[in-house]
């Protein structure tokens, strides 16, 4: 248990942590702390907006190297305290809270581009590095990571390779677990190992596979080596309105069975049609609005959208174009940001999920009935956002206008609606989260999700990590 903030001990240990990494990376001041104890998690900024206190960091450490890290990591085994590594601090799940104090690892200074190799076409580039920074650095050279997330903006590599997040193209270029080639990682007693250099080989488990989703509670990824890919000659949209999302669905479902390749494929379904598309896009109609896009060589590309439009028509949907197509591409991240996103005094969450296509529409109607009738003034809309060939994600939210304004109650009601949506979806085939990670928000359901399974989780944790140190009390691990 960490000492006392004011004694003498602490002081002990602030000195160590500067010893490590210079002592204007070691924050104490209580602006650093409270900066640090609110991320993108609904529960965290309603707690402070209702002027309780969130838990807070004793010390914020920027380490600035992978060796640096190992110090940190040896220090807190010594001492058993909690470390909780940082990034952007955009989740949204309360991954990066430090509710058990302790440290934060502020890994921003892990920022630096290491190589561009263009034989292999991947680059070897440090996890605190700010994405949209990648992309910019990466585009000067033609090149691409293909890694267009919401939240490009504001988030770090680390977050996505803790979480295993997505961007807008994911449907042709992947996750970004399908971008990793390899990874660099401190383990939580301070070793510092590299995964094998290449994604595909029958060397034994796969251990970058491993810690890619493990939100900080295995070790902290400092490097990752990515593919990078050409930019495109074209890029091409085009958009379709159908009468209901179920027929929307089956468009959607025949582009992916054919075996074309979409950059994006999006599908809204009737609420989020009538709600967002019409306030963002400016298009009032009635229906599931659907757009999908291709991009490579121009011929390829017109080639393809021509065999994906002729697929839709057979749902007799209403053509919008290409024009309306290429509109959605321009206002992409718009839907994420105010004044179209739902921001405090409003509750809402964020209830992604994945399944087969034989179970997704299922998913979504037993989660929006699960949501609608059990909670008077709760609404639910949701789009299908990240399609694979046997496949897709639902993006569903839930949004109440008039949460209750004791913190106690509101924090009682919206996990009673996290638990029976989610519970919902697991019994129609879906599972608990995928692209946001777990989190603080969603541990308690990891056991219901993963059964007699999760003892093999716990295992591994227990075996890497045998203080426990490493982000306790996330993704359902044990707390401290």
């Amino acid at each position: 248990m960490l000492p006392t903030r004011d004694s003498y001990m602490s002081e002990m240990i602030r000195s160590e942590l500067a010893d490590a990494v210079g002592d204007e990376h070691v924050l104490v001041d209580e602006a650093e702390k409270l900066g640090h104890s609110v991320d993108y998690y609904w529960m965290a900024e309603m707690w402070h907006d209702r002027g309780m206190r969130n838990p807070t960091p004793d010390f914020v450490v920027r380490p600035g190297t992978t060796e640096e890290v190992a110090k940190v990591l040896r220090i807190a085994n010594t001492y058993k305290i909690p470390v909780t590594p940082w990034g952007g601090g955009s989740g949204s799940q309360g991954g990066a809270l430090p509710i058990y104090n302790g440290i934060i690892l502020d890994v921003k200074r892990l920022n630096r581009i290491i190589e561009v190799d263009p034989v292999s076409m991947t680059v070897k580039v440090e996890s605190g590095i700010n994405t949209q920074h990648l992309e910019w650095a990466l585009e000067k050279q033609g090149y691409s990571t293909m890694h267009y997330p919401a939240s490009i903006a504001c988030a770090t590599l680390g977050g996505f390779l803790a979480h295993r997040g997505t961007g807008v193209l994911s449907t042709k270029y992947g996750k970004i677990e399908d971008m990793v080639m390899s990874l660099e990682v401190v383990l939580p007693t301070g070793e510092i190992i590299k995964t094998l250099p290449v994604p595909r080989h029958a060397s034994g488990p796969d251990l970058t596979q491993m810690f890619l989703g493990s939100e900080g509670t295995l070790g902290v990824m400092t490097q990752a080596t990515l593919k990078i890919h050409p930019i495109p000659e074209c890029r091409k949209f085009h958009a379709f309105l159908f009468k209901d999302m179920t027929t929307a669905m089956a468009a959607g479902r025949g582009i992916m069975l054919s075996r074309l390749r979409p950059c994006v494929v999006r599908l809204y379904d009737e609420p989020e049609t009538k709600r967002l598309i019409k306030r963002v896009l400016g298009i009032d109609k009635a229906g599931a609005y659907l757009v999908f896009g291709f991009d490579g060589p121009r011929e390829m590309v017109d080639f393809e959208l021509a065999r994906a439009c002729a697929i839709c028509r057979e749902g007799n949907p209403e053509d919008l174009g290409t024009e309306l197509g290429e509109l959605w591409w321009q206002h992409r991240y718009k839907f994420f940001y105010p004044p179209f996103m739902f921001h405090l005094p409003q509750a809402f969450g964020t209830l992604d999920t994945v399944a087969t296509f034989a179970n997704i529409e299922k998913v979504y109607w037993a989660m929006k009935n699960t949501v609608e009738q059990n909670f008077t003034g709760v609404a639910y809309i949701g789009h299908f956002s990240h399609w694979y060939e046997w496949g897709c994600m639902l993006y569903a939210r839930f949004i109440m206008d008039e949460p209750p304004q004791d913190p106690r109650e509101a924090a009682r009601l919206y996990n009673k609606i996290w638990d029976q949506a989610i519970r919902a979806a697991i019994r129609e085939g879906g599972v608990i989260n995928e692209h946001h990670g777990v989190g603080l928000k969603l541990g308690r359901l990891m056991k219901d999700l993963y059964g007699p399974a999760f003892v093999v989780l716990q295992g591994i944790k227990k075996t890497l990590d045998p203080n426990n140190i490493m982000n306790p009390g996330k993704m359902g691990f044990e707390g401290v």
